[in-house]
């Protein structure tokens, strides 16, 4: 038999009560007393196990009683047993619709009321040992879904702490491709960056707009195998010179070959194409046309035009409207018309990263 339970009687009449109440001790549970309604319903939080309800009583009757019960968080899952002087159909239903669990008619034989509430206290361990494990079960989830996240967490900042060292990597190996230029350093983040903007005119996946952000500043890599007295020569080149300067573009795709990483991949077409021209007179494999890798053709772009419009030792930096003719003249014989005309519609962009450029030199954090 199941023990050691509390059971709240509910009955105005006290003999009624101090009966129930000795029935009840000698199955071994605990007893609380309630002499109405209001009584019954503030001792609901002493953790109830079960309620004796007696239907007639003053000011609040056995049904409204239930009803409260069922309303309070504390009482919503309480057995409760109507006991009752009332016989007919009707009293039934409306207790059992109240909220009821079962009734008994007075004057309650001592057996039956201890068969029904036995059940009853059976049900409801059943039904608390059911929810404290879904309690515990919920607590698990949550103590291994924050430990998961946590551990997500930390694999997302490695991943940070890796593309950061990556893209730092990158970075300092194209500066050092041109180290010797003095103007290398801004050369690198403004090409890349209306490369960017391109890209982003052309419509393609932000994923690989950051892409081609980062790979392009790794077009010119192959300048560390040029010497320094072509690489840093005021004047025009000569023919042959020409011939040597042009293989930076061999040397840079060797220098970057064989990696896994997708950022040194695309960096590594770059590095070949971006001399590619669109009606194939460009070098070093007189590509035409779409047979050019995109990211080259737009690279191609962003490259002209920042060089075009920077000083140089050899020469002054062109007006834009000035560059703006240069390339426009250009089109479809150096560059490819489409990936042109996508600089051209996000002209407004591209010069805010041009005049964001001469603020910051302007304010000496270049």
């Amino acid at each position: 038999m199941t023990r050691h339970k509390r059971i709240l009687i509910v009955d105005d009449d006290e003999g009624s009560r101090v009966l129930s109440a000795a029935m009840v001790q000698t199955l071994g549970h605990e007893v609380e007393l309630a002499c109405d309604g209001l009584d019954a319903l503030a001792k609901l939080p002493l953790d109830i196990d079960l309620v004796l309800l007696d239907i007639m009583m003053p000011d609040m009757d056995g049904f409204e009683v239930t009803r409260r019960i069922r309303a309070d968080p504390c009482g919503a899952d309480v057995p409760i047993i109507v006991v009752t002087g009332l016989t007919s159909t009707k009293d039934r239903v409306d207790a059992l619709e109240a909220g009821a669990n079962d009734f008994v008619a007075k004057p309650f034989d001592h057996t039956e009321l201890s068969a029904r509430m036995t059940s009853l206290l059976r049900m409801k361990e059943a039904q608390d040992s059911l929810k404290q494990q879904r309690a515990d079960l919920e607590e698990l989830v949550q103590r291994r879904t924050l430990t998961l996240r946590e551990a997500l967490a930390e694999t997302a900042d490695a991943h940070r702490s890796t593309q950061r060292a990556q893209l730092d990597t990158i970075d300092r190996l194209a500066m050092a491709a041109e180290y010797k230029d003095t103007d290398t350093a801004r050369h690198i983040q403004r090409m890349s960056r209306y490369a960017a903007v391109v890209a982003r005119g052309l419509e393609r996946p932000p994923s690989e707009v950051d892409l081609i952000l980062h790979a392009c500043r790794l077009h010119d890599v192959g300048k560390l195998g040029i010497p320094d007295a072509i690489l840093l020569k005021s004047g025009p080149l000569n023919e042959e010179e020409w011939e040597v300067m042009r293989q930076h573009t061999v040397i840079g795709e060797r220098i970057l070959a064989g990696s896994a990483s997708k950022l040194l991949q695309a960096g590594q077409l770059i590095a070949r194409s971006h001399h590619e021209w669109w009606n194939g007179s460009g070098y070093p494999d007189r590509l035409q046309g779409e047979t050019t890798p995109l990211w080259a053709r737009i690279c191609a772009v962003a490259d002209v035009f920042d060089a075009i419009t920077s000083e140089r030792p050899y020469k002054l930096a062109m007006p834009n409207d000035r560059a703006y003719e240069v390339l426009r003249q250009k089109r479809g014989s150096h560059f490819d018309p489409t990936v042109l005309d996508a600089f051209f519609e996000r002209l407004d962009e591209i010069t805010i990263v041009q005049q964001k450029d001469q603020d910051l030199v302007k304010t000496g954090k270049s």
